[in-house]
């Protein structure tokens, strides 16, 4: 049974509805009118600007029913699944906004498109901070920017099992990139850092200790690919059971990877 969310405070009112309307990233006046239609809130000023337009509809419809039901329905047709197909990365960002300020009032909207219970956070700082906290961890550690940027959006939301996906096809990216190939896997590493003429030399590959370096970095990425990549792009996420602390792991070896890529001649 989904709980019944309690009514927002009008400055938790006010973000959502600037997120959910924001001028240039939000939803547009026509989907505003279409949603509120479909949400059953009467629309009192479609005139105004975007978000106050929204923000007048959803506060005198809370102020109705002293709940923030209605509210929370607009909300989940606004951020339905649906809605985004081809669009995941905009979806992904648009709900760690509004999961920022849900989270203060103890509830977070899933990717499945479902409201559940978290523990409140007593401040906006500490929603931030939990909404970005992997992001920070791969900060701390100095982790490539092309890792954080490959996967930006599972970071904002903590997704660690589609993260790991995303940054792991960011390696394969790079390495197509750099040797001008359009394969995958093994076969890509292969082709881009094996055999006695690579097409991309982590070092001058002149030494008998140089070419072992190689052909152990071309082992490495394809370790990479085998252990990390092919189970997840081939699994369940429900049957997936890695660890965060695993994942900044993996992370730190994506970084090591495009870090000696980007040297690479």
């Amino acid at each position: 049974m989904t709980p019944k969310p309690a009514s927002l405070s009008s400055g938790q009112l006010e973000t959502l509805c600037k997120i959910l309307a924001d001028t240039a990233h939000g939803l547009t006046g026509s989907e505003i009118e279409r949603l509120l239609r479909q949400a059953k809130i009467q629309d009192p000023d479609p005139t105004m600007t975007k978000w106050k337009r929204l923000y007048n509809a959803l506060a005198a419809r809370q102020n109705r029913d002293a709940n923030a039901d209605r509210v929370f329905a607009f909300t989940r047709l606004a951020l339905d699944p649906a809605r985004y197909v081809g669009q995941h990365a905009v979806f992904e960002e648009r709900r760690a906004t509004v999961n920022t300020v849900l989270a203060m009032c103890g509830f977070e909207y899933r990717e499945d498109g479902r409201f559940v219970v978290v523990a409140h956070a007593s401040t906006l700082a500490e929603a931030e901070v939990r909404a970005n906290r992997l992001r920070a961890a791969l900060s701390a550690r100095g982790v490539h920017p092309h890792v954080i940027a490959s996967c930006r959006a599972e970071l904002v939301q903590q997704n660690v099992f589609h993260a790991v996906l995303e940054a792991c096809k960011g390696v394969a990216e790079k390495l197509r990139s750099r040797g001008n190939f359009q394969s995958d896997g093994a076969l890509l590493v292969d082709e881009v850092l094996g055999g006695d003429s690579p097409r991309l030399r982590i070092n001058a590959f002149t030494s008998d200790s140089e070419k072992s370096e190689q052909r152990g970095f071309t082992n490495l990425v394809k370790g990479l690919f085998g252990v990390f990549r092919n189970p997840i792009a081939h699994s369940p996420r429900t049957s997936w059971t890695m660890t965060e602390e695993d994942a900044l792991d993996l992370f730190s070896l994506a970084s090591y990877v495009h870090r000696r890529v980007d040297r690479a001649v």
